[in-house]
This record gives structure tokens, sequence and C-alpha cells, in this order.
């Protein structure tokens, strides 16, 4: 459940373009109209949390004013600063002045903040004489989550990060142990067994150590899942990613165990035989309906995906 990846967000972006740049028009236009009511700018952040970083060039590409800074976190490093720098061979400033309408650059790592952002300038209506240049740069993470209303949820992470963490490590604890009664177990029937013990103790053991690694296997998953990894919710590739890994851990744990009763079986104790194989139909069972879920999931995503791509090609 970490934030969104860099090639997640570019692929949203991509989908979006369109509700994006409109919604950064209007910013803009809010911008230029609080330029010239010479109005603090800065306090447009509250409903929009993208916002990074507004400044102004002239028709040279010369910065015209200091940065006004969006962040409370960067105004140290950016605000006040950056008067008379010169931005004209920044990629949008060589667009804007082939076009003179509003442009929009692809996604690209900020030097200032380090953050995916996407910057977008505008002409500045003033005469000929006076041409200058609004630029406003934003995070395309934060934007993307404000487009899907998604912030609040994202805004959660650290919190759902933090009750999978304490979770994945009691399951470790758990597995370590189970690991410490196997090496007891281990120490026992190396040095303190006898002949006439029971054959099938060596069972136990396995035993303990398939819980162990599926328990260990179930957390290794969750950690990476829910805290290393993101997850996009809005994606059905990504539920479907989890619910088949956590179905597989549940599937080699039984297949082993199904395994184990079945030697018990066979060295003579014939009450296991029944058990082993109906844990055998078990796993079989739970196969053919991953082998479905997994099938069908794919198959109705590509469809929807379709639909979606001759949606917009009408």
């Amino acid at each position: 459940m970490a934030r969104m990846s860099y090639i997640t967000s570019v692929e949203r972006y991509q989908e979006y373009q369109t509700v994006i740049h409109d919604l950064l028009n209007s910013i803009l236009a809010t911008l230029e109209d609080g330029i010239k009511k010479q109005q603090d700018n800065r306090l447009l952040v509250a409903q929009y949390p993208f916002l990074e970083l507004q400044y102004c060039l002239d028709k040279k590409g010369l910065q015209q004013g200091d940065n006004v800074c969006f962040k409370r976190e960067y105004m140290k490093v950016l605000n006040n600063k950056g008067n008379a720098q010169d931005l004209s061979d920044r990629p949008y400033f060589q667009e804007i002045l082939a076009h003179q309408q509003t442009c929009f650059t692809a996604p690209y790592i900020s030097i200032a903040t380090q953050h995916l952002c996407i910057s977008a300038i505008k002409p500045l209506r003033a005469p000929q004489s006076e041409q200058g240049y609004l630029v406003v740069d934003v995070c395309l993470t934060q934007l993307i989550e404000f487009i899907m209303g998604d912030r609040t949820r994202a805004n959660m992470t650290p919190f759902f990060k933090a009750g999978y963490g304490i979770i994945v490590s009691c399951l470790f604890c758990l597995v370590l142990f189970l690991l410490y009664k196997v090496f007891g177990d281990i120490y026992t029937l190396l040095f303190n067994s006898s002949m006439e013990d029971d054959p099938l103790e060596a069972f136990s053991i396995i035993i303990f150590i398939t819980l162990a690694l599926a328990i260990f296997d179930l957390g290794k998953t969750i950690l990476e899942e829910e805290i290393l990894m993101h997850k996009d919710i809005f994606r059905h590739s990504s539920t479907r990613r989890t619910i088949t890994r956590f179905i597989s851990t549940i599937l080699i744990a039984v297949s082993i165990e199904a395994l184990l009763t079945m030697f018990k079986a066979a060295l003579g104790q014939s009450q296991y035989l029944l058990p082993a194989i109906y844990m055998m139909l078990a796993v079989v069972g739970l196969l053919v309906a991953l082998a479905v879920y997994v099938y069908l999931g794919a198959k109705a995503e590509t469809l929807l995906l379709n639909s979606q791509r001759q949606s917009k090609a009408n």
C-alpha cells in the first residue's frame, strides 16, 4: 500500500490527461487573476494540495520575481528565490514561444522537490511589449489522487502500513516460536530418543516446519503487497495478484500436510488414509478454482480495457 509508483502515475496521467489539463487550465486562470489583484495565491493549496511552485517569466525566458512555493516543507529551500534566473532553455518555454497558448510538459522528476511532476505554462494577458508567462509546477501523484478522489485514503496510508506492520511482526514472531519448537524437537529426536520411540515422531517436526513456512509466506506476502509495493485498488489485477499469492500459500501448506498424512497412512496408520485423500481433493479443488478465477478475472479486465479504449477512440 505504498504511495503511487512513478509508472502508475504516468499511466494514470495518460488515461486522464484531458481532465487534468482542463483542471490546470482553470487553476492557471485563477492564479493569473490572483497575480493581477496582488493576492496571496498560496492559499489555494488548501483546495489544490498538489500545487508546488509558481513563477513568472518574461518574453526572453528570464524569471520575474521570486518563486511562490505552495508547500510548507519546501518554503525554506524554494521561497523568495529564483529572481532573474534564465529559464529560456526549458522545453516548456520553447514550446509556448512556438504556439503562444497554454502548454503542458510530459511528467518529469523535479530538481526542486524530487517529486514526479508536470509544469503548465500560460501566456499572461498583457501588451505584446510586456509579454509574460505564468508557470506552475504540480506534483503529479497528488494531482492524480485528487482527480480520482483517492486523497483521503492516500493520507491514511501511513496508518494502514503501521497496522499491517504490527500484524506482520506478530506473524514473524510466531514463525520464530515454531522454529524454536522445531529445533528443540530435532535435538530431542537426535540425542534423547530411543529405538522404541514412535517412528512417526519426525512427522510432527515436519508439520511445525510446514506451518512456519506457511505463516512466513503469508507475512511476506502482506509485507510486500500492503507495505512495500504500491497497490492500485482501482485495477482488478492488483487484487487478483494478492488473492493468487494468498491462495498459493495455502495450497503449498495443505499439499505438504496431505503428503505427510499420506506417508503416515503408508506406514501403517490406515486411519489417516481418508483424511489424506480429502486433503488432496481439497488441493485440487482450490487449484482449479484459482485457475478459473485468474482466467475469468484477466478476461474481464481485458474486456474492460478494450471497452475504455473504444470509448476514447469514439
